[in-house]
């Protein structure tokens, strides 16, 4: 048998499988978690390799700026009939579309992100990214393709030229830049926000650039790996008020750290009350929430 058969045959038993798990969950509600999981690598390996040649044909066109923003809508379209999910962007005075360049900043919370990422990614963005993803398998193509920044976390001289560059970047081709300043996943079942590190913000000040915080609310209810709850439903996005760094030096970074994530956890909290309906409380210690887990694909930053 041809590899193209195999293929055929692996591809196909897969559907089947996902269809017939999604049918199980019916009886078996913990089936419906393993089907939507497996319809999200699907999708993910779709749209990345969709991604690679968006890429090299936005790119050949002179349009570089917005493969990101071409392979986020449609992962955003494919994983809304692929599982139900979806994100609600509530941006009401269009940052999003107007506000360029910008460091864009938002929690992280787990896999899913990426499809946060799908529904509000802004036109001539990218993301950074750690340099081991750079070598894999369509992913890490696409990524290198459509002009993602690569930060080797293991050596700090790298990291800050990397950010270094992404300010030079920023402000040649007025090109935005999307961080998740707490480094890591959370995981978490109520709203936390780990510690943020600094890089994203010692950017935006190298840059000149406003800081656009984006928060997602809380989706335990929707996605929580810990419990095996994968459902479909629809998740709320809030983009904050632009926050300007004109004027600003090193020596400001560690208040407008501070100062910024306080902000955000507040939206985070009242972001989540509404999307699950129950009252929630604001973290006792904010600067010491729980332990979180770091695996899979991991959008970053640098300290």
């Amino acid at each position: 048998m041809s590899v193209s058969g195999y293929l055929a045959y692996f591809f196909g038993g897969y559907i089947g499988l996902t269809l017939a798990l999604y049918a199980m969950s019916l009886a078996i509600p913990r089936a419906a978690f393993v089907a939507r999981v497996l319809a999200s690598y699907m999708s993910l390996l779709a749209v990345a390799l969709f991604g690679v040649f968006a890429s090299i044909v936005l790119t050949l066109a002179g349009h570089q700026g917005i493969s990101q923003w071409a392979t986020a809508r449609a992962f955003s379209i494919v994983m809304r009939f692929a599982t139900g999910v979806t994100f609600e962007v509530d941006d009401p005075k269009n940052v999003l579309g107007t506000m360029r360049p910008a460091v864009f900043i938002g929690n992280h919370q787990t896999e899913l992100d990426v499809l946060m990422l799908g529904h509000m990614f802004p036109k001539y963005c990218s993301v950074t990214a750690k340099r081991s993803l750079k070598n894999v398998p369509f992913l890490g193509w696409f990524m290198a393709l459509s002009g993602s920044i690569f930060i080797d976390r293991k050596n700090s001289r790298d990291a800050r030229e990397a950010m270094q560059g992404a300010a030079s970047e920023i402000r040649a081709k007025r090109q935005s830049v999307y961080i998740f300043p707490e480094g890591t996943r959370s995981y978490t079942k109520d709203p936390v926000l780990l510690p943020f590190k600094k890089g994203a913000f010692h950017l935006a000040v190298q840059a000149g650039v406003p800081i656009v915080p984006v928060v997602v609310a809380n989706y335990s209810h929707v996605l929580y790996i810990k419990d095996f709850v994968f459902n479909s439903g629809k998740i709320p996005i809030k983009v904050l008020d632009p926050i300007p760094t004109k004027g600003l030096t090193a020596a400001d970074v560690d208040e407008l750290t501070r100062s910024t994530r306080d902000l955000m956890l507040k939206e985070l909290v009242a972001l989540s009350e509404k999307a699950q309906g129950r009252p929630m409380a604001m973290p006792a210690d904010p600067q010491a929430p729980a332990k979180a887990t770091a695996s899979g694909v991991d959008v970053t930053s640098a300290r």
